[in-house]
């Protein structure tokens, strides 16, 4: 009889073994891999439909303006691709900025760290500028992105950096060449008592026709256009002559171009 409990004994100890190595081994399994793919970023700065042509007095705005553009600035950030369900994915926090120099041809391509699920994508959402929170003074401590650092009395502790810089000439009423620094930041207000407000500018933009589909090891380039003839028309016409050559401290021009900035000025050029 003893010999019986003690085999018994033993047969179940080796069922709760081999039961526990069991459900340590579930515990071990791998996840499932996740298929993803990759993204590169491309930009291009057009005016009606065209590829500018800088430093050539040959365009002409909706208020009748006759300009030249000198060269373009500006930091595009969180992009953010949005999927059919109504989730969406803020890519890489840790890079969410990126500075494009009409001068500097490598600045005209970010290739995105993230590896990105592979789907069916369908949006995308850009943010013109830097979104508060983030644009903080000293953020960026090397040029070219440092040298767009916007004045700290006119933007205070979340002034941070310009937007852009679009820079050029127009003519003016008497038919004078004047320049123009079309720079949109944080905006200043003050009240009739000296109270002041600072105004943020940027703005987010849901791209048209930016749904894609990306597939497993794939990279896919998206170009973003920037169809500068819009800042200055839609819904409303910007004038030179009005707001004159400097905006930085006129909140009201700048509001006028972010609302005009909303409507036209970044678009899809190609998926590839």
């Amino acid at each position: 009889m003893k010999f019986w409990k003690f085999k018994l004994f033993a047969l179940a100890g080796a069922l709760l073994v081999s039961l526990s190595l069991s459900n340590c081994g579930d515990k071990d399994d791998p996840e499932p891999e996740v298929e993803t793919g990759k993204i590169v970023f491309k930009f291009d700065h057009y005016i009606d439909d065209q590829p500018i042509e800088f430093d050539n007095m040959k365009y002409t705005n909706a208020a009748g303006n006759l300009y030249e553009v000198s060269e373009i600035q500006w930091f595009i950030s969180d992009i953010t691709l949005n999927s059919g369900d109504g989730t969406s994915l803020l890519l890489d926090d840790t890079d969410f900025a990126h500075y494009v120099d009409t001068d500097i041809p490598n600045s005209w391509e970010w290739e995105k760290t993230d590896t990105v699920p592979a789907g069916d994508y369908s949006s995308i959402t850009v943010t013109f500028g830097i979104k508060g929170e983030k644009n903080l003074p000293l953020t960026f401590v090397n040029p070219p992105e440092s040298d767009m650092i916007w004045p700290y009395p006119m933007g205070g502790d979340n002034g941070g950096y310009h937007y852009m810089k679009l820079n050029g000439f127009w003519m003016d009423t008497l038919n004078q060449r004047q320049a123009f620094n079309f720079h949109m930041g944080v905006g200043k207000v003050v009240d009739d008592d000296g109270n002041v407000q600072f105004i943020q500018n940027w703005f987010e933009v849901e791209l048209d026709n930016s749904a894609f589909k990306l597939s497993k090891d794939e990279t896919i380039e998206i170009n973003i256009g920037m169809n500068v003839e819009e800042w200055f028309q839609n819904p409303e016409n910007y004038d030179h002559d009005v707001y004159g050559g400097r905006i930085m401290n006129n909140q009201e021009a700048m509001h006028l171009g972010c609302e005009n900035g909303k409507y036209g000025v970044f678009s899809i050029r190609s998926i590839e």
